[in-house]
């Protein structure tokens, strides 16, 4: 209780600010690219508050799926980080993300244009990441705001740009009739997802110095990646 009166509020209210600051400072990016035809305001937090949800479901399976994974490898062995990388922290996290932006947007009468796909995407997955990053600072302070703002949640936002590419082009080719291609794409989507963030947590997991080096290599690649996607596919837009 006295961690909320006094001096205890200012603290807690500079570690949210220190944890939301960089997924609205991207969100602010992605809105502002979205340059046909805006989204409503109301959709759109909706959607960051479907990313909340997502990260408590993505939790529970994650929960779940780590103790199965216990009983099978040895988590001392490399494999273990890779398995628990890619098949349960990616495969549960961008599920759980594509389970909520489907459910709420797909026959969405806005959902008219490819970028859209984009900016649904970003803002589930922002809403995640704020999320996460408020557990994360508000549990180890500070100290981690600086590499978390600069580093995983620009990465779910990566991971969520990719996603809502091949998004755009499912409900594209959906319209179109051409029901295998929708979900081909969607499960290209997810599995672009899933493969960028498995990477990504494998390389940060592992913590040697090659992992390292990959790491920073792979993120300094990523961004690129989805800031130049983000470019043309805003330059591009057209309608689904």
């Amino acid at each position: 209780m006295l961690f909320f009166m006094g001096p205890g509020l200012p603290l807690l209210a500079l570690y949210v600010a220190a944890a939301l600051l960089p997924a609205i400072v991207l969100l602010r990016y992605i809105y502002r690219n979205d340059t046909v035809e805006k989204e409503p305001m109301g959709l759109l937090l909706q959607l960051l508050g479907l990313g909340v949800a997502a990260a408590l479901c993505a939790g529970v399976i994650e929960g779940l799926a780590q103790t199965v994974l216990n009983r099978l490898v040895d988590p001392a062995s490399p494999a273990y980080v890779v398995l628990l990388a890619f098949l349960v922290v990616a495969l549960a996290e961008e599920g759980a993300k594509l389970f909520f932006l489907r459910r709420r947007t797909w026959r969405e009468p806005a959902f008219n244009y490819r970028f859209d796909g984009i900016v649904y995407a970003v803002f589930v997955s922002l809403g995640f990441a704020a999320f996460e990053n408020v557990q994360y600072i508000l549990r180890y302070g500070l100290s981690v705001a600086l590499p978390r703002g600069l580093l995983a949640v620009p990465g779910h936002m990566s991971f969520a740009v990719v996603m809502g590419v091949f998004y755009s082009q499912a409900k594209f080719r959906e319209n179109r009739g051409d029901k295998r291609g929708c979900h081909q794409a969607l499960w290209s989507g997810y599995l672009a997802a899933v493969s960028l963030h498995g990477f990504y947590d494998a390389c940060a997991l592992i913590g040697s110095g090659l992992s390292t080096a990959l790491f920073l290599i792979f993120v300094a690649w990523m961004f690129r990646m989805a800031y130049r996607l983000v470019k043309r596919e805003s330059a591009a837009d057209s309608p689904v």
